[in-house]
């Protein structure tokens, strides 16, 4: 299965009504700094996270990160966990990929599928290499990079599972570019 496949089932089964928390919710994972920073896909859509970790794309709440590394969803339910070593985790330890400081890999992949560059440039990359850009953040400078890094790969995961018709009903906008 490729990790584009694997990413798509990962999420559909991940966003499924009535899962519990990943393991080592309670305690959180990695540390994450939160201010307010967007980001303006290549696609011109502006996606918001406010200080309070709220992730909203034309004011419509899509999902909450926390300082604690913890994913919610828009109806506050739990949905991933970034680990400190990186690993994003879902309910029952289901691998949502890896989330490093400046880019994150798809769930079983060896290679990283997006960078945001320290001047905020989004990059997307084909197993083959092939570069994409995928717009801009602002606000990204410095600790809270990391948050930038975690959001773009959540979001992508589901760019890629609206792209393969997989549809969320957790995600109230499923149109991100």
């Amino acid at each position: 299965m490729t990790a584009f496949r694997f990413a798509v089932v990962v999420l559909f089964l991940v966003t499924a009504c009535g899962n519990p928390p990943p393991p080592g919710w309670q305690q959180g994972g990695a540390p994450l700094v939160i201010d307010r920073m967007s980001w303006m896909t290549a696609g011109g859509r502006r996606i918001n996270v406010a200080q309070d970790g709220q992730v909203t794309i034309h004011g419509h709440l899509i999902f909450s990160i926390d300082r604690a590394g913890r994913v919610y969803d828009h109806d506050n339910e739990p949905v991933a966990l970034l680990l400190p070593d990186g690993t994003l985790e879902g309910s029952g330890g289901t691998e949502l990929g890896h989330v490093g400081v400046t880019n994150a890999a798809p769930p079983r992949a060896s290679y990283a599928w997006l960078t945001v560059l320290p001047d905020g440039q989004v990059l997307h990359f084909a197993p083959d290499g092939t570069r994409t850009p995928g717009g801009y953040w602002r606000g990204c400078d410095g600790p809270q990079h990391r948050a930038c890094t975690l959001v773009s790969h959540l979001l992508s995961l589901h760019r890629i599972a609206v792209k393969h018709r997989y549809r969320s009903y957790k995600y109230p906008n499923d149109n991100l570019e």
